[in-house]
């Protein structure tokens, strides 16, 4: 059987994107998507773990049964739209919501109960991706670039896929190689910032950001961060890129405008996916955009200049796939590895010893 479904509720904490997809040895097909959003308080719980709290173990563990119960809300979404049944699906492959990602330390923590989601939908769930690849030395993220590589590549041609979610990543896709890691942030201080301002989830396309002029002392001293000149592989998260960090930086510019950090934090992502793309996909006559960000005209329209004219830029729907379903089919990709035994990271990105099985199953 060859049916999966992938669940995917990443660093925005927006919610939940799910895809049915059909895979063979030669197509990948999406059949359905679904979007569930999580409501304030689910919101707010999640954010609240992602720093050390009060009774913390209890509050993750009541969290993750109320993300089980929004998953299998997706996974029926889904379902209903392609009018099939839980016996037709082969398993639901589930990321989790991050909540911790310290490689470094050797542990990287998504919340979830893929027990508990295995028992509402009566599906076959696979959960844990990130693990397997930390315990064999790797950063355990970004997992896209072989999922991008698969649906993407294309003989004889570079080309860069840059995901900008909360966190923005690209993958490096070539004949002979891929490479991949994380750039920076993405939406994360952006949605950060215009929640603190104006109370609302995003920017939509960048029209708050537009509003603003750049500040440039503040890009640069946010460009000093050390993560920037890292080499890869790297992964980061709000473990490093959170409103405190932004706090620090703005302490040295008491009178900035709002309009104007919003407008500086758009350049900020801009720019540090530009510079990794010139820095590792030098010979790339493309870039697709996948993820939140690709739907902001803003922040396109800078990292095009950033970029240069010699490159194009889209979103991955001219590939076909739209920008908001990419990371779900990833997933519902890492599903189908895990029950055709096959590795699913590439240790040219993340830096692990070797190729490796990831997931763990729950049955249903």
């Amino acid at each position: 059987m060859s049916l999966y479904i992938g669940l995917m509720s990443g660093t925005s904490l927006d919610g939940v994107d799910g895809a049915l997809a059909r895979f063979s040895d030669d197509a990948i097909d999406t059949l359905a998507a679904a979007y569930v959003p999580f409501p304030p308080a689910l919101r707010a719980d999640l954010m609240a773990l992602q720093a050390a709290g009060h009774n913390e173990i209890e509050r993750e563990a009541l969290a993750a049964n109320q993300l089980a119960r929004y998953y299998a809300e997706c996974v029926q979404a889904l379902l209903a739209d392609a009018s099939l049944q839980a016996q037709d699906i082969r398993a639901v492959a589930v990321h989790g919501q991050t909540i911790r990602h310290r490689p470094e330390l050797g542990f990287t923590r998504q919340t979830n109960n893929p027990a508990l989601l295995a028992e509402l939908c009566g599906i076959d769930v696979i959960a844990d991706f990130r693990s397997r690849d930390i315990a064999a030395g790797g950063q355990g993220a970004p997992l896209v670039p072989a999922f991008h590589q698969a649906l993407f590549g294309k003989a004889g041609q570079t080309r860069v896929v840059a995901n900008i979610g909360g966190i923005s990543n690209i993958s490096v896709l070539t004949d002979g190689a891929v490479t991949g890691f994380d750039t920076g942030p993405g939406n994360v201080l952006m949605d950060a910032w215009i929640a603190r301002h104006q109370g609302k989830e995003f920017d939509q396309d960048g029209a708050w950001a537009a509003s603003g002029q750049l500040i440039p002392g503040l890009l640069a001293a946010m460009l000093a961060e050390p993560y920037f000149a890292l080499p890869a592989p790297k992964s980061t998260g709000r473990d490093l890129f959170h409103i405190n960090w932004l706090d620090r930086h703005l302490a040295a510019f008491p009178g900035a405008a709002p309009a104007d950090v919003q407008r500086t934090l758009t350049q900020l992502t801009a720019l540090t996916l530009a510079q990794a793309i010139q820095a590792h996909g030098p010979g790339a006559q493309a870039v697709y955009v996948c993820g939140g960000g690709a739907c902001n005209g803003v922040l396109m329209n800078e990292l095009g200049a950033a970029l240069g004219q010699q490159v194009a830029l889209a979103s991955t729907q001219a590939l076909g796939v739209a920008p908001n379903r990419v990371e779900a089919m990833a997933f519902a990709w890492l599903g189908y590895r895990f029950t055709e035994r096959t590795a699913g990271n590439l240790p040219s990105v993340t830096g692990a010893a070797g190729d490796r099985v990831l997931g763990a199953l729950y049955p249903r």
